[in-house]
């Protein structure tokens, strides 16, 4: 019990401690007109995988943990690099955000040491893209560690957290990387993100959608209004790679049938998504498809791709989870400690009387 009242002891002080540091980013209350990082819940701890298109197959999580309802957008990302790459040791910037013709136009001003981030005002809702593995892992050590605003990359800003990267850019050290025992804010494993995409919400079982739709069915691409049912962000056909779809990135959610049956949105089309799971050789997964991809790499049965993950690519971001904390996990074993001794008291009490 010592232990117990002496972890509580710490969080109250951690807490304050906290509250009363340095300023801080908060991509949970973006300004008016952004997008907020806005999590949603999934449940059903201990579902069975989906084993229609491999063995063991996919989807089975053993605990209940949270996603991002939306991609990580272009501007949570900005608020992110004005908070911690005012140098930008370890690449967390891609000039082709800016330049690209697709970009998602976040645009650098100043020099190292000084650097400045900007969004223009159409692409802040739209998710980022160029984002390497190596800096999707740094954003979400940024968020364990509570989005601290010191300008630079730390261990205690964005290379240690949920994941211990400590400066590793090259593709084999990402690969390296694995999620801590201690670990919060996260990139979803293939696992997470397949049960939040395609898992019925029914339950511990192993019912599964053929579309992150809430869908059997192939999604139109059409967006109007009022949206037509079962819609996503992808090219409809699969013939002519040079078009994509006629949207490109869109704002996130703004296909508003695309959500899932654990409420994300366009877990299929807009950007393929990093995921964690460490592909054999030097690279990380990616699942969903994107605008410039046809209806079958949306699909459950379609295993998604790899990239390396010191690179960013244009068709590719990223969606974060939060999973159980340890702090959470302690208190809980700390009540069952406590129900127990008394429990066995009580039973003594009874018995001597």
């Amino acid at each position: 019990m010592k232990q117990c009242n002496a972890v509580l002891t710490f969080a109250m002080l951690l807490g304050a401690l906290l509250a009363s540091g340095a300023a801080r980013a908060d991509v949970f209350h973006m300004d008016p007109g952004l997008t907020s990082l806005e999590m949603v819940p999934v449940g059903n701890p201990g579902n069975a995988a989906d084993t229609r298109y491999a063995t063991p197959g996919y989807g089975a999580v053993a605990y209940e943990y949270q996603i991002g309802k939306y991609e990580v957008t272009a501007g949570q990302y900005t608020e992110f690099l004005n908070a911690v790459a005012k140098t930008d040791a370890y690449w967390l910037y891609s000039t082709s955000m800016w330049s690209d013709y697709y970009a998602a136009k976040i645009q650098r001003s100043g020099s190292a040491g000084t650097y400045a981030y900007s969004v223009a005002a159409d692409r802040a809702n739209r998710p980022v893209h160029y984002v390497s593995w190596g800096a999707a892992a740094r954003f979400a050590n940024w968020l364990s560690n509570g989005q601290p605003t010191t300008g630079v990359q730390t261990l205690s800003t964005t290379e240690d957290g949920s994941y211990y990267v400590n400066g590793a850019t090259s593709h084999t050290a990402l690969t390296a990387v694995t999620r801590k025992p201690t670990a919060t804010w996260v990139i979803p494993t293939e696992d997470e993100w397949y049960k939040a995409a395609y898992h019925k919400n029914d339950g511990v079982t192993g019912n599964y959608f053929d579309y992150p739709t809430s869908s059997d069915s192939v999604p139109s691409n059409d967006l109007v209004n009022p949206d037509p049912g079962n819609n996503a962000n992808f090219q409809y056909s699969d013939i002519d790679y040079t078009i994509g779809s006629p949207y490109y990135r869109t704002n996130v959610g703004e296909f508003e049938n695309s959500e899932s049956p654990y409420n994300t949105f366009d877990q299929g089309g807009n950007l393929w998504e990093w995921n964690e799971t460490a592909i054999t050789g030097s690279s990380r997964g990616e699942k969903g498809g994107s605008w410039f991809n046809y209806s079958g790499n949306l699909a459950a049965s379609d295993r998604g791709g790899h990239s390396s993950p010191g690179w960013g690519y244009g068709n590719l971001g990223f969606r974060v989870a939060r999973v159980p904390e340890p702090g959470s996990i302690t208190l809980l074993v700390c009540g069952a400690v406590a129900g127990l001794v008394w429990w066995r008291r009580r039973m003594y009490s009874s018995r001597s009387a």
